[in-house]
């Protein structure tokens, strides 16, 4: 039997805050005996043991952890949380209302030799196959409730008592989620750890207040949510620029997904750059030496933290460093669109992509030839240079179509990115760009290239299409959610830097880096 990988990560576990607690253990050096409190204290789970059975075989001697991120409105008895906490503070509906989905799944990477660690935010609506739910296509948020639910069905006559249901259906929630992440990005989970909203917000309470950067203004009113009706918003306002959050901003801050130009898709960096900003804080104002603020971090740990009972938590405490030093980059698993399915709206994926993608981040596999992510049509002589490329191009040489909402957004669009260095091609008004939630990005044969690095400006991934022409490259502009992308600097321009990854490897958006507070949408 494989020796337990327990070196890395722990009281981080649980989404957004649990990387908060881990930066406490690491920088704090605290006592055997404090160490000894803590883990005897914490919430631990077997879920782990049966996600092992069918995990994907390790390559190396890596840690694989997820952090998951619950939104449900129950105690871990089962017991609806405080009515003023879920419907006053966090303007969150009911206790009906959110079920057991999981919002946040960020799977950190922690390498065998000690480097950088990688974090990869999964897009909590990708529509996937699930794994010890019900075996069918759901969002990967809904694979912990449909195994709840099933284990509550099946337990439900056995006579046990409320927490102790709630306690083994989550068991079964726990697991199903580990095993849909593992398939989906194959890759096996080492360990784990899962907070709901209010743990959450009581860590953020006692790290009050935390600095957050954002690119744009943000005016998020609410809208009346009930059990029938979605609703949403937050009541979040801030400026563009550098803000310091209470508890309940930092909830709204990590929350809000509407009157955001992408979406759930911005939420998730939202969560990325709250991470990155209380570590920093932690790390930059020495909370080992505010003997309160630690012990409050703790008690919290121990009240709201579930983790898998193979997970030590000194062992991580001596990997902390890597995680509180600006050694971690965020980066969001890439979507290929969106559809309806079931009356639902879903994010739709290239799993073999993804898989790719995942293998090549976490240094098991080489990177494949330029057409392995998105196979294009033979290309024609005409269509591509006979010489061998060189690693420094010239400029962009692909002719660049746009689609807008109407044609005067295409034209403006096509005039800005003429003056950006490429060549313009149609601009034209379409319904369907009048429809797209989200800008995306198209190429034809031979041009691969220069859709990659305007994709990039735009934030979402680049695709073939055999519906493009030969080196040209089909820009749909989603009405209002996108801007003009900016000048490319001289080094854009020739390759990606060293801390990016390389254009074969699409993002859902920019990387956000640890070690300060990055500003975000």
């Amino acid at each position: 039997m494989a020796e337990p990988r327990t070196r890395p990560l722990t009281v981080a576990g649980r989404v957004l805050a649990g990387t908060v607690s881990v930066a406490v253990l690491g920088a704090s050096g605290f006592t055997w005996y404090e160490y000894r409190q803590l883990d005897g204290g914490m919430v631990k789970s077997g879920a782990l043991a049966e996600a092992r059975k069918n995990a994907p075989p390790h390559l190396d001697k890596s840690v694989n952890l997820l952090l998951i991120g619950l939104d449900s409105r129950k105690d871990m008895d089962g017991n609806d949380l405080p009515k003023e906490f879920v419907e006053e503070e966090l303007h969150a509906g009911s206790s009906e209302i959110g079920g057991y989905n999981t919002n946040a799944l960020i799977v950190l990477h922690i390498p065998a030799n000690g480097g950088k660690v990688t974090a990869l935010s999964v897009p909590r609506d990708d529509y996937v196959q699930t794994v010890g739910a019900d075996g069918k296509m759901h969002k990967i948020k809904e694979a912990y409730g449909i195994a709840k639910e099933a284990a509550e069905q099946k337990l439900g006559g056995k006579g046990l008592s409320k927490s102790e249901l709630e306690r083994q259906s989550r068991e079964a929630g726990r697991a199903a989620t580990l095993q849909t992440v593992q398939a989906f990005l194959d890759v096996p989970i080492d360990h784990f750890a899962e907070v709901n909203l209010i743990g959450f917000y009581d860590i953020a309470k006692a790290v009050e207040p935390v600095q957050v950067c954002l690119n744009n203004p943000v005016d998020d009113p609410i809208v009346a949510r009930t059990a029938t009706h979605e609703g949403g918003g937050t009541g979040l306002r801030l400026p563009a620029g550098v803000s310091s959050l209470d508890a309940r901003q930092a909830m709204s801050f990590v929350r809000q997904r509407h009157h955001l130009k992408n979406g759930d898709l911005d939420r998730t960096h939202r969560q990325q750059a709250f991470i990155s900003s209380v570590v920093y804080k932690l790390k930059q104002q020495g909370v080992v030496n505010d003997l309160g603020q630690l012990q409050r971090l703790f008690d919290v740990v121990k009240k709201d933290v579930v983790i898998d009972d193979r997970w030590n938590v000194l062992d991580f405490a001596q990997q902390a460093p890597n995680l509180t030093g600006g050694n971690v980059e965020f980066n969001t698993l890439p979507i290929t669109g969106f559809k309806t399915i079931g009356g639902q709206e879903v994010n739709t994926v290239d799993p073999d992509q993804i898989k790719r993608i995942v293998k090549q981040l976490f240094g098991h596999e080489p990177p494949p030839p330029s057409a392995a992510d998105a196979p294009a049509p033979a290309e024609t002589p005409s269509a591509a240079p006979t010489a061998t490329p060189t690693a420094t191009p010239t400029g962009p040489r692909a002719v660049v179509d746009v689609h807008g909402a109407s044609a005067e957004a295409a034209a403006a669009e096509s005039k800005a990115l003429a003056g950006l260095g490429y060549p313009a091609g149609k601009a034209t008004g379409t319904a369907a760009a009048a429809r797209a939630r989200v800008t995306t990005v198209a190429y034809g044969a031979g041009a691969k290239a220069d859709a990659e690095q305007l994709a990039a400006r735009y934030g979402v991934p680049a695709t073939a299409s055999t519906t493009a022409p030969p080196g040209h490259v089909l820009l749909t502009l989603a009405p209002g959610r996108t801007p003009t992308p900016a000048a490319p600097s001289a080094a854009a321009t020739t390759a990606a830097p060293a801390d990016e990854p390389p254009p074969e490897l699409p993002m859902q958006g920019p990387a956000v880096k640890a070690g300060g507070i990055p500003c975000v949408d």
